[in-house]
């Protein structure tokens, strides 16, 4: 009966979405720990370069094993009975990528319903599909100097890729990703979730009260608004900030309901649909705890959705 009520969560926060404002999927899900946890480390540096130097507000996220004992508060359904991870110490930036910066590496931003309130360029690029997360990952990667993570088409340049797919494709759907490089990438589902948790117990990022902490439909009007400017809300224990709401975000993973205990840190390995995080703007409080997991096409995009990047410590 549990299984099922997430499952029809999952449906009613979709059609709901659909409903108002062009909205998109939604979800629901698991949960805090009561494992070891250290606080996160805030980086000192500057602009990233060739050096690999980390930008100011990237926040280093402490490494952990997960022995697939621990209880979860809430419930997870990534760190499942039984599955063992080891999640290695990762830089996640602190803020979801803003229009401003999608700008300077891409040129021009698609999104819309983004000038609620502040200056729009602040506020979190939105209408963006997984595909197009990937390619500005590496572009970004290939302006500072880094070494990119994601390889298509035996490539790690975009620009060889192709025009990105507006529907599934098998060969951007079999891009294979460096794990030790020391460029922008997308958190695993577990690395968000890691993340999203901040070394506390509470429901939603950062606090069990989501005013606190979160952009989200208050009430059924608010369909009719869009995404605020990033960092206004209070940040959570390891200093990340609208880790609940505001925009959902895209992980690595493709997503299946059911993770067996034996997948491994970087997912299952096939699919059809994405692993989103976090909630957005659009859903109600329930579907914005950090245990909620949203599902989407890769080439899919939608007003209410977005991603952060993180880089790998190695």
């Amino acid at each position: 009966m549990k299984k099922f009520a997430k499952i029809s969560a999952v449906l009613a926060a979709m059609a709901i979405a659909f409903s108002f404002a062009g909205c998109s999927d939604g979800s629901s899900g698991g949960g805090s720990d009561s494992s070891e946890i250290t606080g996160g480390e805030t980086s000192g540096g500057g602009t990233s370069g060739g050096s690999g130097e980390i930008s100011k507000d990237f926040v280093k996220i402490p490494a952990v094993s997960i022995t697939g004992s621990e209880s979860w508060t809430p419930e997870s359904e990534v760190f499942v009975s039984k599955r063992r991870l080891e999640i290695k110490s990762f830089w996640m930036s602190d803020h979801e990528v803003t229009q401003a910066e999608w700008k300077d590496v891409m040129g021009s931003t698609p999104s819309y319903m983004a000038n609620v309130d502040g200056n729009p360029d602040n506020n979190p690029v939105n209408e963006v599909s997984w595909y197009d997360a990937l390619v500005y990952c590496n572009k970004r990667s290939i302006k500072e100097g880094l070494t990119s993570c994601y390889k298509i088409k035996d490539s790690t340049d975009p620009d060889k890729w192709g025009k990105v797919p507006t529907k599934s494709d098998d060969t951007w759907n079999a891009v294979t990703c460096d794990w030790k490089a020391n460029g922008y990438r997308l958190p695993t589902d577990a690395e968000w979730e890691w993340a999203a948790r901040g070394g506390e117990n509470y429901k939603y990022a950062g606090s069990d009260d989501i005013d606190d902490v979160a952009w989200y439909a208050k009430y059924e009007y608010e369909y009719d608004k869009g995404t605020r400017e990033v960092k206004r809300k209070k940040p959570h224990g390891y200093v990340l900030y609208d880790m609940s709401g505001n925009v959902w975000e895209w992980c690595w993973d493709w997503w299946r309901e059911n993770i067996p205990s034996d997948t491994p840190a970087e997912g299952v390995p096939s699919g059809s649909l994405r692993s989103l995080r976090g909630g957005s703007w659009c859903n109600y409080d329930n579907i914005c705890s950090v245990d909620s997991r949203g599902i989407k096409a890769p080439s899919e995009g939608g007003n209410i959705t977005g991603f952060r990047v993180v880089r790998s410590c190695e």
